[in-house]
């Protein structure tokens, strides 16, 4: 192998000695222009910086960005407003007219860094090969008259050594290019049989690996059925605490495919009534490994027993309700299992065309029609998405070049392309077909780099709302980051078309969201922990507000705004009924669809969370490589999970708040329409229905429920139908590019 990988970098060097010259003898020479440059920095001292710490000082240290990425980071200097750096950076620019942007901040151990100033060195005001002294004046954009104080530099501009050294070289070789060529052609025995000996050994390693990559891609592309499963309870399960209980949780497993349920505590008995999907592949074998743990916080959990469901003894399109004792274990668990025959996802060319059929797609309008509304309510809608080609990609290998492929994701749907190797600009052009199940899905399309000997290196994604997708519009969508905060090199063409029913869909709104089985694990993120702390107190900030505003009518500070609320107070309690709650919600719904329409909106999402968003990933960088030098989080992990459940409990109480306010500010209209119908039914019913027969119905389904379907999952449908409702983060990371239109 090594000597293998050693003759291959000969003829690889060779091969590019044997087209430059080839190139230069069909091309003209090249120009003077370098195009790329180098550029020396010296970051010398900064002067009269703003204090941001108590003691009336700071700990200013200073970022360097290009293209929206950080290229270099200067050390803290603590407690000084007139710190010395003197540190050098070089950077390579490839286009002049983006400027480097200069951001100071002030260090604070534990909390978010606070800002000091920013600023822009122009590289178009620079002299070539010419040390230039600098100093930059720092503003804040918020506050733009504020003195910020300075910092200096010494910049040099220059084209690239290596570049000019290269052209030179060329000049050289030009000049005996006929002396090259022969002596390069006369080693041609030489290179064929090396070539020769190189190709045969690689491609049988190749073709080896080719054949692993797209078997892997087939298993991970086609399956042949759904198996859903509900795990209901466990009975008499094993004690290992020293309570004499357990707080045991479920792990279940089908090939790759994962899934992980609650923690219910403190209990011998638990009651779970989780339901979730697993994909069944032909070639995997249908086995699910089940196994039953007990939580322990700070150390690793307790194992309690296993057991396994052999797929292949059930039969198809039929519930089994399985009573499977643990092995190595006490007790045993209650599951539901069903398999079900799967349609639902293909793959093919562009040359087959469901929708361009006219008989099919006639087919696919009739099966989502109204008339079809309560025919097969888990089928919503039907999906297809054309990859056709994408444009400008990262280069991902030594090369200078890429092997991509793409993944198209619906929820726990997924299929891949095929492999374009060595290509920046790869054509697909392939059709995927899917099932809806939920028409609130985020379709996910996402490009990786194919590596025979290692996982798939990250190219770029791209998230789409099915709700904001326009019909067969071939469109180009730029490619994000892993967090869909900002761009990535490249951009995808695709082409979308969703047919649903709208009644389906309305539907199944208000029953319980399709719950993804591979997640990525929670982990604690300063960053994101502040995030989620800052969204919770906006939101707790706008009732405080509210409550201000309330206790001002009662103070009189504004006495015709007082007297207007006291008239109003009159009025409605003398005549308050029941209906007039949905209604005056429909109001507000009503009032923010006019503002909308007539062009007075002027909602704009918190520059905050867009802030943050842009940093997270190099805060949390940072903290990893903190971490490193500490090394005391890795031994705190009862205070992590702590704070990681902090963390998740100020997200779920910011987002159900953002969801409450984006449901009447009209961010996503289809649910605000449905809102609408919703609450004029609520309206008529609480009108002409009297409370106490609306109470006694619903109490008499409450109490009667788990009677009639005693293995049903309990749902609250106004929760449910708030899962649906986009966060002001998902706002910003999905659908801010992706606009609905009313």
């Amino acid at each position: 192998m090594n000597c293998i990988n050693l003759e291959g970098n000969t003829i690889s060097l060779l091969c590019h000695l044997r087209q430059k010259c080839i190139g230069a003898s069909n091309a003209d020479f090249p120009s003077e222009d370098p195009g790329m440059y180098q550029l020396d920095i010296t970051l010398r001292r900064g002067q009269n910086l703003a204090a941001r710490d108590r003691g009336g000082t700071s700990d200013p240290y200073v970022k360097f960005k290009l293209g929206g990425k950080e290229v270099f980071r200067s050390k803290t200097i603590h407690k000084n407003l007139n710190p010395v750096w003197e540190e050098k950076t070089s950077i390579l620019i490839d286009n002049l007219r983006e400027p480097i942007y200069i951001k100071v901040f002030d260090y604070d151990f534990g909390l978010q860094d606070d800002f000091i100033g920013s600023a822009f060195l122009d590289l178009t005001s620079l002299e070539l090969n010419r040390q230039t002294d600098v100093t930059l004046s720092l503003k804040d954009p918020h506050y733009p008259d504020h003195d910020l104080g300075s910092i200096l530099l010494s910049v040099l501009l220059a084209p690239r050594e290596e570049q000019r050294e290269a052209t030179m070289l060329m000049r050289k070789s030009w000049k005996r290019s006929s002396k090259v060529t022969f002596s390069m052609w006369s080693s041609g025995i030489f290179i064929t049989r090396t070539l020769m000996f190189y190709q045969i050994c690689h491609a049988g390693l190749f073709q080896t690996q080719s054949l692993r990559l797209s078997d892997l891609h087939r298993k991970s592309q086609l399956w042949r059925g759904i198996v859903s499963v509900t795990l209901i309870e466990g009975r008499e399960l094993k004690a290992m605490d020293a309570n004499g209980l357990s707080d045991p949780y479920v792990k279940f497993r089908l090939g790759h495919q994962k899934y992980k349920s609650k923690i219910v505590p403190k209990t011998l008995n638990p009651q779970w009534r989780e339901q979730f999907d697993f994909h069944l592949y032909e070639e995997r074998g249908g086995i699910i490994d089940i196994t039953v743990w007990d939580k322990d916080a700070g150390k690793k959990d307790d194992f309690i027993g296993r057991c396994q469901v052999d797929l292949s003894t059930l039969s198809k399109e039929q519930t089994h309700k399985l009573e499977m004792p643990l092995e190595e274990g006490e007790g045993y668990l209650v599951l539901l299992v069903t398999l079900t025959a799967s349609a639902a996802v293909t793959i093919s060319d562009l040359s087959v065309n469901s929708l361009e059929d006219p008989k099919e797609r006639e087919e696919i309008l009739k099966r989502y029609s109204p008339m079809r509304m309560f025919h097969n309510m888990k089928d919503v809608g039907f999906l297809q998405v054309k990859v056709i080609r994408a444009e400008a990609l990262m280069a991902a290998d030594v090369t200078g070049k890429s092997d991509p492929f793409c993944v198209v994701e619906l929820n726990n749907d997924r299929l891949l392309t095929h492999t374009i190797y060595k290509n920046l600009n790869p054509e697909w052009n392939k059709i995927f077909t899917f099932n809806i199940k939920d028409i609130h899905s985020v379709l996910e399309v996402t490009v990786y780099d194919e590596d025979r000997d290692r996982s798939a290196d990250f190219l770029g994604k791209v998230a789409i709302p099915l709700l904001s997708i326009q019909n067969g519009e071939q469109k180009a969508y730029v490619l994000k980051n892993k967090q869909l905060t900002g761009p990535t090199k490249g951009v995808i063409y695709l082409e979308i078309d969703v047919i649903f029913n709208a009644v389906k869909a309305s539907i199944r709104t208000l029953m319980p969201k399709e719950q993804k089985y591979i997640e990525e694990e929670n982990r604690l993120s300063k960053q994101l922990l502040l995030r989620n702390f800052i969204r919770m107190k906006r939101c707790v900030m706008v009732l405080i507000n509210a409550a201000y505003y309330i206790n001002s009518c009662f103070d009189w500070d504004s006495p015709p705004r007082s007297l207007a609320a006291f008239l109003l107070f009159l009025f409605v309690v003398w005549n308050f009924e029941l209906y007039m709650i949905p209604l005056a919600l429909l109001l507000l719904l009503a009032w923010n669809y006019f503002l909308i329409i007539s062009g007075k909106d002027n909602r704009q999402h918190d520059t905050v969370v867009e802030d943050m968003l842009e940093d997270e990933e190099e805060e949390d960088d940072r903290d990893d490589k903190d971490s490193e030098k500490k090394g005391f989080m890795n031994k705190l992990y009862a205070i992590q999970e702590v704070c990681v459940s902090v963390q998740n409990v100020l997200d779920e109480v910011a987002s159900f708040g953002e969801r409450v306010k984006n449901t009447f500010n009209w961010t996503v209209p289809f649910l605000s329409w449905l809102a609408i119908v919703a609450l004029c039914v609520f309206t008529i019913i609480l009108y002409f229905i009297p409370l106490r027969y609306i109470v006694l119905v619903w109490g008499i389904n409450k109490f009667t429920k788990k009677l009639r379907s005693p293995y049903a999952i309990d749902n609250n449908e106004l929760l449910d139908f708030l899962s649906r409702v986009p966060s002001d983060v998902q706002v910003v990371c999905i659908f801010l590019r992706c606009p609905y239109s009313c």
